[in-house]
């Protein structure tokens, strides 16, 4: 089974930058597309962010266009979410997840998750 880890949460204040990482020991994403779901208290969870192995198709959610960027080590062993200008509304768990199709990591529920790591943002 495939184990994810995602780490880089943490707290910052508005408009500060954080780094979030994905990461399978032992597993590279190699055809696969992996992304960032994230979750705040008493709302849905919302995809974030995903990049395809395949292609480097990206996907990113309105509310971060323009802040988070995805991108991959070169191996695709590690998958990153550099976040900038970061708001009180990006406060949430994040969780880094995987599956074989693209538009599962848009908006549907991968094969593949890890723990989450809480980003918190303060005013």
């Amino acid at each position: 089974d495939v184990q994810l880890q995602a780490s880089g949460g943490g707290l910052v204040q508005a408009g500060g930058s954080l780094r979030l990482s994905c990461a399978a020991p032992g597993f590279r994403f190699d055809d696969y597309a992996i992304g960032w779901f994230r979750q705040a208290p008493g709302k849905e969870r919302e995809g974030v962010s995903c990049i395809s192995s395949t292609d480097g198709s990206t996907y990113y959610a309105d509310s971060v266009k323009g802040r988070f960027t995805i991108s991959s080590d070169n191996a695709w062993n590690t998958v990153y979410l550099q976040m900038s200008s970061l708001e009180p509304e990006d406060t949430a768990v994040y969780y880094c997840a995987a599956d074989p199709h693209f538009p599962v990591l848009v908006g549907g529920d991968p094969k593949y998750w890890g723990q989450g790591t809480l980003v918190t943002v303060s005013s």
